[in-house]
């Protein structure tokens, strides 16, 4: 749009899009040659990020010490049910917040948004007090629970809720549906790509969550797969290449839940107006 129409201003732009893509993979392309080399190549001096020959003995290191099957079968348990409570909680509390003509609707909303900008580490001392309370430590629901409240997808989806026509639920109310048949039947569907992309940002960010699950876990079977990879340590310090491989093992899910899921993400970005929420 700012360098006009015509084939040159698209060679251009096509050629910027390729410059910031080779920038932003160069990091990632450099983690994987890291990862597949040994450590005396990796720690040797120069700018070649393949400095020998390629092995797979980090990954083989890895998988001998830590317990990935079982870590990895926690993270994806964890973060799906953190997806489906979140996303649950949320929309009912985004249509509560928009629709709702309650007393005190507006206070609960600036709580909500003003709860945004809560650093999460000012709440695990009072988090940790809690599941200790309730015998909770060392189980899934202390690592699940507190990530349920999510008052920043709340405000999204409300801010989505308000752009939909009122005159639909009214129609259906007219037919003699409930509150909640509306919900399902009307605001639900016509909501999927804000919900597909809520979902993805959480189980994005449930799957990277570290400082909690490694505060309220002690037993190494409920560990997830970040706190687990933390705990494969080598006795001679800082190893690059198994650090590199570690990461990307953690990582791996999340790349292919974004290739299925990019489409998805980009058409709720584009039509719903996330960006700029």
């Amino acid at each position: 749009m700012l360098l006009g129409h015509g084939r040159l201003p698209r060679v251009l732009a096509g050629g910027a899009l390729v410059v910031f893509a080779a920038l932003w993979l160069t990091p990632f392309v450099w983690a994987l040659a890291t990862s597949f080399q040994q450590e005396q190549d990796v720690a040797s001096p120069g700018l070649n990020p393949i400095k020998g020959a390629l092995t797979l003995e980090s990954y083989r290191t890895i998988l001998d010490r830590g317990n990935i099957p079982v870590w990895a079968f926690n993270s994806v348990l964890i973060a799906t049910l953190v997806t489906v409570l979140t996303v649950a909680v949320s929309t009912l509390a985004a249509y509560g917040l928009s629709r709702g003509t309650f007393r005190g609707r507006r206070l609960l909303l600036a709580v909500t948004v003003s709860s945004i900008m809560v650093p999460p580490q000012l709440l695990i001392v009072p988090l940790f007090q809690q599941m200790l309370a309730l015998d909770l430590v060392d189980t899934y629901w202390a690592v699940i629970l507190p990530q349920v409240v999510a008052p920043m997808m709340v405000f999204i989806l409300k801010r989505f809720f308000d752009a939909i026509p009122r005159e639909l639920e009214e129609a259906a109310r007219i037919d003699g549906a409930s509150e909640l048949r509306v919900f399902w039947s009307i605001v639900l569907p016509l909501s999927r790509p804000i919900v597909a992309a809520v979902s993805v940002f959480v189980f994005i960010g449930a799957w990277n969550n570290f400082l909690w699950p490694f505060i309220v876990t002690n037993d190494p079977d409920l560990m997830t797969l970040p706190v687990g990879l933390a705990t494969v340590k080598d006795a001679y310090g800082v190893v690059y290449a198994q650090n590199m491989a570690g990461a990307l093992l953690a990582a791996a899910p999340l790349i292919l839940v974004f290739l299925f899921f990019q489409r998805r993400i980009v058409k709720s970005v584009a039509t719903t107006g996330l960006g700029g929420t």
